[in-house]
């Protein structure tokens, strides 16, 4: 009997598990760790799977729950904050452009199907450090446990310790200027709809949509100084954060300032990092995936979804290559070029939400509509149509 190689999967949010799901398929015997005391099933805001993320998530036999779930996204329709109506990007028939679903939602789901698969995880393990010799990667956890395997997979977050540990020198993420915030009310009676509504406001950017029971999931972005992290905004109190949002949709088109008043629970506020090159993806035995090694800014709502790619990919690499070195090369070219290209879109499309200046507000209201107009003729294939297939075997 042969020994099934050991995987060790660093994070539990949306890449680890279907990695390790996807590893397991290929002859692997992978072990997620999650620095987090326990899981996030019920916290944080949502976010979007396009169509393309929704195919790997139909690989891995889920994508039923996120349909259920989520909210079908066909459309976005525009106005100005003075309530001129600016257009709408539709798609009404074929395959959806993808489904909002809340964050917690999707890790449990990905999270539950690792388990279902035999594939352990364990919380509370927050990496220190990596020792990396004879082809083999080795954890050592605050706690002083290590876990060994074959290869290591950082599956960690755009500020991945193991980006740190084994690329010391390599680019920081940078902060796009913006923050983003944003939460779920219930009260406004809005028809639930397969559309995103986006609000160029006065002062921020808003954005929402409603779901089949009523709920509302909105978001707002905002110019914030300096280079904030996740930790110093969210140390700001809630009475603080709920007045400045206030006044900053007060006077916005109904039904902004109702969403507003009739949020439950806190708002969510976090600053807006992304991280477009990295000279290297892999070290040895040790490679990331998802925003550990390309995070993009959530302007184009692909993040998950690039993620779910990589870990597709990265599988099928693994799979079929001799050595992990090989199968770490082959992964990083066929994905490098991808998800640069969104990254960069990405954040070009943030950068044309925040106009304030009163001329350059003028000329985006009057332009915006033949932009759109444009945008619904073209073709976004490139994004959405994407497609890796688990059967077919890697080739560059």
């Amino acid at each position: 009997m042969t020994t099934r190689k050991k995987a060790i999967i660093i994070g539990c949010g949306v890449a680890g598990p279907a990695v390790a799901i996807f590893l397991k398929r290929a002859g692997y015997e992978p072990h997620i760790y999650e620095a987090q005391p326990d899981h996030d099933d019920y916290t944080g805001l949502f976010l979007n799977v396009a169509r393309n993320g929704m195919r790997v998530l139909r690989e891995l036999g889920v994508d039923g729950a996120i349909r259920e779930e989520g909210i079908e996204l066909r459309a976005m329709s525009f106005h100005s904050g003075r309530g001129k109506w600016l257009g709408k990007i539709e798609d009404p028939s074929g395959e959806p452009q993808g489904y909002t679903v809340k964050r917690g939602f999707l890790h449990k789901v990905l999270r539950e199907a690792a388990q279902q698969a035999g594939i352990p995880v364990t919380f509370n393990k927050r990496l220190a450090d990596l020792e990396l010799n004879d082809n083999r990667a080795t954890a050592i956890f605050e706690d002083g446990t290590t876990a060994e395997g074959d290869l290591l997979v950082g599956c960690d977050g755009i500020h991945s310790r193991t980006r740190k540990l084994i690329l010391p020198g390599a680019a920081e993420p940078d902060y796009t200027g913006l923050i983003s915030f944003g939460g779920f009310a219930r009260g406004p009676e809005l028809p639930p709809e397969p559309a995103q509504h986006m609000v160029f406001g006065k002062k921020a950017f808003f954005g929402y949509l409603v779901k089949r029971d009523g709920e509302i999931y909105w978001f707002g972005n905002l110019d914030y100084p300096g280079r904030p992290t996740r930790k110093e905004l969210q140390s700001i109190p809630q009475s603080e954060w709920r007045r400045v949002i206030d006044s900053l949709y007060r006077y916005e088109i109904d039904p902004v300032p109702d969403i507003i008043r009739a949020t439950v629970g806190e708002i969510g506020v976090y600053p807006i990092y992304d991280l477009v090159s990295v000279a290297d993806w892999h070290k040895g035995p040790v490679v990331l995936i998802g925003d550990a090694i390309h995070a993009t800014s959530p302007n184009a709502g692909q993040g998950a979804s690039l993620a779910l790619e990589d870990a597709l990919v990265l599988a099928k690499c693994v799979r079929d290559n001799r050595s992990t070195g090989q199968a770490f090369r082959q992964f990083e070219r066929l994905r490098r070029e991808r998800v640069e290209k969104i990254v960069r879109y990405s954040r070009s499309i943030g950068r044309r939400k925040h106009a304030t200046n009163p001329v350059q507000v003028f000329f985006r209201d009057l332009m915006l509509p033949f932009f759109l107009k444009q945008a619904s003729r073209q073709s976004n294939a490139w994004l959405y149509d994407y497609r890796a297939d688990w059967n077919e075997r890697a080739t560059v």
